[in-house]
């Protein structure tokens, strides 16, 4: 692979300076007979989408041409870093491959039999096994474990806990003892003070989440993953939920307010990251949509970009645009501080020193 030349101004700083690339490292130092790839323009760290499913459609897993296919997709729109969430199929062999986004597996979701989408989960007989079965999922993984923390529970009609708040406590306590950290899906308001009290570590979509819960994710340093452009879906979902009334208003109340919880977030100083959720419901590609939903949604635009990339990067222990750093980084045109939409044109993708755009 021959070393690279670019230069333009580089975020999250915003100063012009020259980078170079040599065996798919970046390099600040000059690199004698590098061929120069960019001059100008504006050069952000490979975006990160921290809640991404490659392998997984909207009834189960797919093959591993498949999750391959959907995580190009990914890459082709920016997105060099992706947290798994959770999935059905074991992606190590997506992980070898230098042409794709690097993946942080989280492991398989766990939940209980008929509450969570048939085909996805690990379901456990008794709530009583979720301590036994993070710590497997903690072994196995990349260092995150998946809860199921509500779904709807038919019995009542309505979003619903699945595990009970001591039950919770050990688990998050067992994977915090193995060095890995918990998030959890959950969309309703009564899972989150089990969550949140068992010492969770990030909460996913997080809809109903109160300024005073919020205040409180600020205070333990909890995540949020509010997966914007999947909440868009809610009033589908309930549209299709004519047997359950209540979860149906439910659902669009969620999907009414999201914007100002995620706002408040904000304002509360919650560390609040980009996912698209994309797998299920939502196509892959689509980060730079998330980005923008973000920024609609209170975060200003520098506040949003970092959210997708130097902040996330961080969050999940991986460099941005150091020395030394793999050279993972897109080139833009325009400023996307300026304006999100210059994200849906890159003029150049360069993951691990090759450059695929």
């Amino acid at each position: 692979m021959s070393p690279l030349h670019l230069s333009g101004t580089v975020l999250p700083g915003g100063e012009p300076r020259d980078l170079w690339i040599q065996d798919g490292k970046l390099s600040f130092e000059p690199v004698p007979g590098a061929e120069t790839l960019s001059a100008g323009g504006f050069v952000v760290p490979g975006l990160v989408d921290a809640h991404c499913h490659p392998g997984l459609g909207p009834h189960g897993g797919l093959s591993a041409e498949e999750a391959a296919d959907q995580a190009a997709t990914d890459r082709d729109a920016g997105t060099l870093l992706i947290r798994d969430c959770g999935l059905p199929l074991d992606v190590r062999p997506l992980q070898s491959r230098a042409d794709l986004p690097t993946i942080i597996r989280c492991g398989r979701h766990l939940a209980l039999p008929k509450r969570y989408i048939p085909g996805f989960a690990i379901e456990l007989d008794d709530p009583a096994l979720l301590p036994e079965a993070v710590a497997e999922q903690a072994r196995d993984g990349d260092g995150w474990v998946k809860l199921v923390g509500d779904w709807i529970d038919r019995g009542e009609g309505d979003l619903a806990p699945l595990w009970p708040d001591d039950v919770l406590a050990e688990a998050i306590r067992v994977a915090h003892d193995l060095g890995a950290r918990v998030t959890a899906h959950v969309f309703g308001e009564a899972a989150l003070p089990g969550l949140i009290g068992a010492g969770i570590d990030c909460l996913e979509h997080g809809t109903a989440l109160s300024p005073d819960q919020l205040a409180e994710l600020a205070r333990r340093d909890v995540a949020l993953v509010p997966t914007l452009i999947n909440i868009e879906n809610f009033p589908g979902i309930a549209d299709k939920a004519g047997k359950y009334p209540t979860y149906a208003a439910h659902m669009r109340a969620l999907h009414a307010g999201v914007g100002e919880m995620v706002s408040s977030a904000v304002e509360a100083g919650v560390s609040v990251f980009a996912g698209t959720d994309a797998g299920g419901m939502v196509a892959h590609g689509r980060i730079a949509d998330e980005v923008e939903a973000l920024h609609r949604a209170g975060m200003s635009r520098t506040q949003a970009l970092a959210s997708a990339s130097w902040e996330a990067r961080e969050w999940l222990g991986h460099p941005g645009i150091e020395h030394g750093a793999p050279a993972d980084l897109i080139v833009y045109a325009d400023d996307p501080r300026a304006d999100l939409a210059a994200l849906h044109h890159p003029t150049h993708i360069v993951l691990g020193g090759t450059v695929f755009h």
